[in-house]
């Protein structure tokens, strides 16, 4: 297995719009309308309107403000992380300039789309995947080949991979954060500052889109290392991990 030709990826995403009484006059009715399903609300303590934050998880709803990348250069003790970020209030421009980076990354230098080439993140196959293309649709930016998984077979998607599922060993019904599964694995986690619960208020409250894109570099950071342990791999040192750049244009 080459390691090097892994891209490891976190999302954050948050409501499109502050609060519910922002939505524009058709949308409060379909939020409500989503909002009304169990796993969403308890009818007896929620209403829509409090659980708008919600609205973050949902594709249709929400919007990604950062991707986070990272992939390993060398190998063993001496391979390195490094690390890309891509986020702006402006999401179009965003997934613009990912969908770029991932075309670049997946070919060869034959400019052919090297097969071999993955894309990794934890539960990446109930969310992140199918957010990013989602969004990418919604705001009509076209998908690089690796994120053209619409109707595939499972068999055709071995380049999607998914720590959560690699932990699963084919338990359907298991769900394994990606926090815990550092903690079982010795992984440092350096998650000191926020979690996703408070994304939401970081983005619309305290107006800190740094603050949340240092929470997904750290994520990535994480998902890489857990990854490396599932086989027995060195853990990368601290020392050897870098920030390439961080991009933000001006909306």
């Amino acid at each position: 297995m080459n390691f090097n030709n892994i891209l490891f990826i976190d999302i954050e995403t948050v409501s499109q719009f502050r609060t519910f009484d922002e939505l524009p006059g058709p949308w409060k009715e379909l939020w409500a309308d989503k909002a009304s399903k169990r796993e969403i609300r308890n009818p007896e303590l929620d209403t829509a309107e409090s659980v708008y934050p919600r609205a973050s998880i949902y594709a249709e709803f929400g919007k990604v403000i950062c991707i986070s990348c990272g992939c390993f250069q060398g190998e063993g003790e001496d391979r390195k992380l490094v690390l890309r970020s891509f986020y702006n209030d402006d999401e179009k421009l965003l997934l613009e300039e990912f969908a770029e980076a991932v075309r670049k990354w997946e070919r060869n230098k034959l400019g052919q789309v090297d097969m071999l080439r993955s894309l990794c993140a934890h539960n990446g196959k109930e969310f992140d995947f199918p957010y990013l293309c989602r969004r990418m649709i919604i705001n009509g930016v076209a998908l690089p080949e690796s994120l053209k998984i619409g109707g595939k077979k499972p068999w055709e998607l071995k380049h999607l991979i998914d720590t959560m599922e690699m932990w699963k060993f084919g338990d359907m019904k298991s769900y394994t954060t990606l926090k815990l599964l550092a903690a079982v694995f010795g992984v440092p986690s350096p998650k000191d500052d926020i979690d996703g619960s408070k994304v939401y208020s970081v983005y619309w409250e305290d107006r800190n889109l740094e603050r949340i894109v240092e929470y997904c570099q750290k994520d990535v950071v994480t998902l890489s290392q857990v990854y490396l342990r599932f086989f027995c791999e060195p853990l990368i040192k601290p020392e050897n991990i870098s920030i390439k750049y961080v991009r933000q244009k001006e909306c």
